[in-house]
């Protein structure tokens, strides 16, 4: 009778050999990080010279992505909002100039979703003033869809000024 059990035992192991999964294709991190780095590049240019066209290209075109502000009630739900909200800054802001450091660039072992964060100094006009925000902190995600970085979620904070 045990002579029998150990039947469906090998067999199950010579079956499971044949059923190893393919070998994941090699990410090379460094590519895809720089291609990734294109894209915050971009976003900062698309963001100073007004280009809706290129934010287009930048965000995911789905209702689920989700971008928090630095105001407590930004908390913007899919891409129409995020849309609707750049378009108001650049109808309302000026002579935007953006600047990053410390950027950090992360990826999964499959290549398909990263995340980021940079400090960033942001510089506008506003009704003829100049304003100007240091030490911004910028984080968010992006997955890669049919070939292209897209971004999916991010969340800037503007550090507390002590004494407030």
């Amino acid at each position: 009778m045990k002579k029998l059990a150990l039947v469906p035992i090998i067999i199950g192991m010579v079956l499971a050999i044949g059923c190893n999964p393919e070998p994941k294709a090699l990410v090379d991190k460094q590519k895809e990080k720089q291609a990734i780095k294109l894209v915050l590049e971009k976003y900062a240019l698309a963001n100073e010279n007004q280009d809706m066209n290129l934010i287009e290209d930048i965000w995911c075109p789905s209702e689920q992505i989700v971008s928090f502000g630095t105001e407590g009630h930004e908390k913007l739900i899919g891409f129409a909002e995020i849309k609707k909200a750049v378009q108001r800054q650049f109808d309302t802001f000026t002579s935007t100039f953006i600047s990053y450091r410390d950027q950090i660039i992360q990826l999964n072992d499959d290549g398909n979703t990263a995340w980021f964060s940079e400090i960033i100094n942001y510089n506008y006009i506003l009704d003829g003033r100049a304003r100007q925000y240091e030490g911004i902190r910028y984080t968010g995600v992006l997955v890669k869809k049919d070939g292209k970085w897209k971004l999916v979620q991010t969340h800037i904070s503007i550090p507390a000024v002590p004494g407030d």
